[in-house]
């Protein structure tokens, strides 16, 4: 009886345990990051666009946004009135050192961005404020901004875009610390105008009598402050202001410094939460009242960048961050329940070069935040994420849904014949605003005068070791720019690499050599077939119906599963070595090439022999 008991009650122990265990979001893939690799040898997503909507230039503002300013960093995301909204904030040089401001950029297809405007501009500090605990006398000081959350749409439609005035006395001086001026709120029109600027809720010590800004409530548009009055009411939106509040503001419901929340609901309507570090926490009364302390989600690797989580159209469940104790490369993992997040898939491993160096600017893809629930949904049905690479550019990617890294089928594009806006829709692309990638006049066309950056276009197809893949490509100059063409393996492993290069050479890569093969016209056209056996290694290449070259591979891999087409070399700086500071700027920084090379490729077909 005795042994029976005690069964009972180790049945029930456990059963808790795993109920307990089961209770929060956990990552159970076998997957995990190899950080020497800015993509860390993840399996891309089939389909995912990322576009570059904002490149600072200092040399240049006139190109970027009339200001110059390279620190740009926590964009947010939204869709309202067939539009996508991205607002991010903006220092000068470095982080949270003054004067500091808002940008907005909006787009009706995702892919071309208007230009930034200034939504919340510099904030001049009153002559004489103090921060506790610090010895320093505001003179002549400006504002900086500080915000987890950007937008909100009310029940009745209002679109409310969102700042926080913080002070930063230096660049170490901490501008989430809960003793800013306040967050401030304007509407977004139908018509795209702004309304008046005001306050949404004031800091200790702050309100209308020593700030620039009235309170909401003088609003004389009752639609704007129902709509405020609704989102201090909403205690999910107001925990995304922990940072920036008063420590003891009982507008905040979990008032630890847990750091970036962003929150979904699971089918049974329990409220997931998460913050930085892979923290998480579940609600059961929809944020009124969050357990004592988050716990880290078993699994999942992740430091201090941002950590996004959302439901997506498809009712499935996706988180997306940098697995990594750097920022690189951007990943996404997908749950069918919430809770368990079982794979780990490549969103975006591109590094690009640091142009201007700054306070605290860190490298890579980072900082990610998709459209929280209630802040739309793209009529695309797909995943969109916004982040800033380096704390310098601005960037999305379209995710396609379902998520999946698994080509179906041979490719066959020809795009002559391929549906007019669906010729891209199962290749990857990076498309920065000095080297997009577009279809243009029928053909996939990649162009470059970006001296920093790279356009990249890849295509993932069944993996096989006996690949034959075929293309016809048009470079329109010979005397400049570079086209490097790879078949790579799932992991991004490349074993033949084509060069067109500056010289009107076409060459192939043979271990650390190049074989110089043939010479190439701009504006002709070249049929390229590559035939390789990965066993033994052996390729054949075939330009307009010629054989011109049998080579080996210059690496091994079992299988190749992709060919990427890319305007540059390959980056391999930063790298988990490299510090973390970078000082410098690199020269002619905001200087594009003189000239743009274009490459136009007309098919791709692949198979198996």
């Amino acid at each position: 009886m005795k042994l029976n008991k005690l069964y009972i009650i180790l049945l029930f122990v456990f059963a808790i345990q795993t109920l307990q265990a089961q209770d929060t979001i956990r990552y159970t893939g076998k997957t995990l990051v190899n950080a020497d690799y800015h993509h860390g040898q993840l399996i891309p997503v089939v389909g995912i666009h990322s576009i570059q909507t904002f490149r600072a230039n200092r040399e240049h503002p006139e190109l970027a946004e009339n200001f110059g300013w390279t620190y740009n960093h926590a964009p947010m995301l939204a869709y309202w009135n067939n539009k996508f909204y991205v607002e991010y904030l903006s220092d000068k040089v470095g982080e949270s050192i003054p004067p500091g401001q808002t940008l907005l950029q909006s787009s009706a297809d995702g892919y071309t961005w208007t230009k930034p405007e200034v939504i919340f501009p510099i904030y001049r500090i009153t002559d004489g404020t103090k921060k506790p605990g610090r010895d320093e006398v505001a003179k002549d000081l400006d504002a900086v901004m500080h915000q987890r959350m950007g937008f909100y749409v009310s029940t009745k439609n209002v679109f409310l875009v969102l700042g926080f005035y913080a002070i930063s006395f230096d660049a170490k001086d901490d501008p989430n610390d809960g003793n800013g001026i306040g967050r401030a709120v304007r509407e977004i029109q139908p018509d795209g105008k702004y309304g008046p600027i005001y306050f949404i809720h004031y800091n200790p010590n702050w309100s209308e009598k020593n700030t620039l800004y009235p309170l909401y409530t003088r609003s004389k548009n009752k639609a704007f402050v129902e709509a405020c009055n609704e989102l201090l009411a909403n205690k999910l939106m107001t925990q995304q202001w922990n940072e920036e509040a008063d420590r003891k503001d009982p507008l905040i419901t979990l008032q630890k410094q847990y750091k970036a929340f962003n929150y979904y609901h699971l089918n049974d309507g329990r409220v997931v939460g998460l913050w930085k570090n892979a923290l998480t926490a579940i609600s059961t009364d929809n944020g009124k009242s969050w357990p004592e302390n988050a716990s880290r989600a078993p699994g999942f690797v992740n430091s201090n960048a941002k950590f996004w989580g959302q439901r997506t159209a498809d009712g499935n469940f996706a988180t997306v961050y940098n697995p990594s104790e750097y920022r690189w490369p951007l990943a996404i993992s997908t749950s069918k329940n919430g809770l368990e997040y079982t794979n780990l898939l490549l969103v975006n491993g591109e590094v690009a070069p640091m142009r201007y160096g700054g306070n605290y600017k860190s490298y890579g893809p980072q900082y990610v935040r998709g459209i929280i629930e209630g802040n739309g949904k793209p009529t695309d049905g797909k995943l969109w994420v916004t982040y800033s690479m380096n704390k310098e550019d601005i960037w999305v990617s379209s995710i396609p849904l379902p998520v999946t890294e698994i080509a179906k089928q041979q490719v066959d594009d020809d795009f002559s014949k391929l549906q007019a806006g669906k010729e891209l829709a199962l290749w990857n692309i990076y498309s920065p605003l000095w080297a997009p990638v577009k279809v243009e006049n029928k053909t996939l066309v990649l162009k470059d005068k970006d001296p920093f950056d790279y356009a990249k276009a890849e295509r993932v197809f069944p993996a096989s070791s006996k690949v034959t893949t075929q293309f016809s490509i048009i470079p329109k100059q010979d005397n400049f720019g570079q086209m490097e063409i790879e078949l790579q393996d799932a992991k991004g492993m490349a074993t033949v690499r084509l060069t067109f290069d500056s010289t009107g050479t076409l060459s192939a890569k043979a271990g650390a050599r190049y074989k110089n093969f043939m010479s190439y016209k701009a504006g002709e056209s070249y049929d390229v077939k590559i035939k390789l056996d990965a066993f033994t290694r052996f390729y054949t290449i075939t330009v307009n119906g010629k054989d011109v070259l049998t080579s080996l591979a210059f690496q091994p891999v079992a299988e190749v599963s992709r060919i990427v087409f890319r305007t540059g070399t390959v980056r391999r700086f930063p790298d988990v070595d490299t510090p973390a500071d970078q000082t410098y700027d690199l020269p002619k920084a905001g200087e594009s090439e003189k000239n743009e090379a274009v490459y136009s490729i007309k098919y791709l077909k692949t198979g198996k022999w």
